[in-house]
């Protein structure tokens, strides 16, 4: 007699297991050893969180934990802290603190149900992606003008004082924010760019239509003035919004609109009603590769190489190839993007060369080996190469560097499986695969948010040097010196207890920052009971169990991970939606 188990493993990843409820699927897995192997495949768990939660991986390096990120996602929180200035922060009331700004991460509430997946921070403003793939934004996308009250959110400079919902005719699956504006990539695959909250428009060209690899696009990154896109084929466009022969479209379009009298208005559920519209033009394709060696373990010579990953800087474009390679070109404007190629950047891609940077950095760095990047990001002036797994290395670069500039290496970032790397104007944060956010840098008026510095302990990173200092700035004020060894950022400051949580995702820009974050532990202050899932979830989920995160020991259960966990020692399961 045919087994269950006797299907290819492929056919039931792919195709079986999809299609059964939570419920089911986590009583599939306490069934057998295999069962509860296949139900736990790390690759099936990243599909199915971006099938049901609009998650996406695209701006970390995890390999693992999905599973776990999968049950958080049922009551995730997000935090913000920095400077306030402009309703960046997404509220107007903040804890009391004897410096300027809020320096340690504060709760933003959203309606009960809002499940954030994906948070970006511009210049002087935040947008979030919730799992249904609503667009929400919150502060000032152009602090730098005014606005006029009767111009609502067609102006760039009227500020959303808490988040406010985004009315677009399509889902979202990614944004990615320069200074002043915002790129983003809707469930069709369509661009889209904002210059203001209520006035969106989708680019309309050949050149991205999706009917071919070339086409596709993959990836939207926005730099300090400009936008760009990697299509599947591994082409690079940009373009620029705020100028050139796009800026004249758009003014002519925004008079239009002016004229007909569409200046989208907040409602009362805090709704902005945008008048999107469409921008007939043809990006900017960036030449092609130059000739790249051979990086270790690659053969070059018989396999495409090709541009898997962008990060933006200020008037750089960083790319990443599928073998390894980082590549740097400049785009500061159209003309001299036709005149510039991509430089090939060794210090950051040849494993042999990283290594003997390393030992410099820590002697205990030197046993690493077989280095290959895998992930990069930027910001401003700096971009980071990073890779993980076994050689979890972070290198840090910058605008100016060259074929022949050494990377910066911080010793507390390396062999700690680094996942993502964010970078604000003169601050930095790292993430970890066990939940943990590092920070480092310029207080930058909080955005490290490791405490208020006139609390911290003197000569404690984020805190003052001396306690005369201390006395000083608070009868007078002033900043803390910078921190340079990377700190580990606190989610429970004002609760009564510690709080233990996992964060999963963070963004910074500006002098700013913000985290999603998993709570580990249940709030006796608010409710308890099962949270509705998304679409296809059974209305009876059955009894549940904790999972612990990557690279736990073990935590309490929590009635807010309640989605239907099975199997042995289960608790009593309450009933959902």
């Amino acid at each position: 007699m045919l087994r269950l188990e006797d299907i290819p493993v492929e056919v039931l990843l792919d195709n079986l297991l999809p299609s059964l409820p939570i419920a089911d699927l986590l009583r599939l897995g306490s069934t057998n050893h295999f069962f509860a192997s296949l139900c736990s495949d790390d690759t099936f768990w990243k599909r199915k969180l971006q099938q049901d939660f609009n998650f996406s991986d695209e701006g970390t390096a995890r390999s693992s934990g999905w599973k776990f990120i999968y049950q958080g996602l049922s009551h995730p929180s997000t935090y913000v802290w920095g400077e306030s200035s402009n309703g960046r922060l997404g509220s107007q009331k903040f804890p009391r603190s004897n410096i300027r700004g809020v320096p340690f991460p504060v709760k933003l509430r959203f309606d009960s149900g809002v499940r954030i997946v994906h948070i970006a921070a511009a210049g002087m403003c935040f947008f979030a992606l919730d799992s249904k793939g609503n667009l929400y934004a919150w502060g000032t996308l152009n602090g730098l003008v005014y606005s006029l009250r009767s111009d609502g959110y067609s102006a760039p400079g009227k500020p959303a004082h808490t988040p406010m919902k985004l009315n677009l005719p399509t889902a979202m699956r990614a944004i990615s924010c320069g200074r002043l504006h915002a790129t983003s990539l809707d469930d069709k695959l369509n661009v889209w760019n904002f210059l203001s909250f209520g006035r969106p428009f989708r680019l309309v060209t050949p050149l991205l239509d999706g009917t071919t690899p070339d086409s596709t696009p993959v990836q939207v990154e926005s730099g300090w003035s400009f936008s760009s896109v990697l299509t599947k084929g591994g082409d690079v466009y940009v373009w620029w919004p705020m100028h050139g022969e796009v800026k004249q479209l758009v003014d002519a379009r925004n008079a239009a609109m002016d004229e007909e009298g569409l200046y989208p208005h907040a409602t009362e559920d805090g709704t902005i009603p945008c008048a999107h519209w469409e921008l007939p033009t043809d990006p900017y394709r960036l030449p092609e590769l130059p000739r790249l060696p051979k990086l270790d373990g690659t053969n070059t010579e018989e396999m495409d190489v090709y541009i898997v990953k962008v990060a933006a800087l200020d008037s750089h474009l960083i790319g990443l190839t599928n073998r390894g390679h980082v590549v740097k070109i400049l785009v500061q404007t159209s003309d001299t993007a036709r005149l510039e190629g991509w430089v090939y950047l060794p210090q950051f891609s040849e494993s042999e060369i990283i290594k003997q940077h390393l030992p410099s950095a820590s002697p205990d760095l030197s046993s690493l080996q077989d280095i290959h990047i895998t992930h990069i990001s930027a910001q401003f002036e700096t971009f980071v190469a990073y890779s993980t797994g076994s050689s979890s290395v972070v290198l840090m670069g910058s605008h100016e560097t060259d074929p022949n500039t050494e990377p910066r290496i911080l010793p507390a970032l390396q062999n700690i499986n680094v996942i993502s790397v964010v970078l604000g104007d003169y601050h930095f944060g790292a993430l970890t695969s066990t939940g943990k956010l590092l920070t480092w840098g310029q207080y930058s008026c909080g955005a490290l948010g490791l405490g208020d510095p006139t609390k911290i302990e003197p000569g404690q990173p984020g805190g003052y040097r001396t306690e005369q200092q201390r006395q000083h700035a608070l009868q007078r004020g002033g900043f803390p010196p910078a921190v340079t060894q990377p700190t580990e950022v606190r989610f429970d400051h004002g609760e009564k207890r510690n709080r233990k949580r996992f964060c999963f995702a963070a963004t910074s820009a500006g002098w700013h920052m913000g985290a999603l974050v998993i709570d580990l532990e249940p709030d006796p202050n608010e409710e308890e009971n099962t949270v509705p899932m998304p679409g296809g979830f059974p209305s009876d989920p059955g009894p549940s169990t904790s999972i612990n995160p990557p690279g736990s020991r073990g935590i309490p259960r929590s009635s807010i991970f309640r989605i239907g966990f099975a199997g042995r020692g289960a608790t009593g399961g309450s009933r959902g939606r």
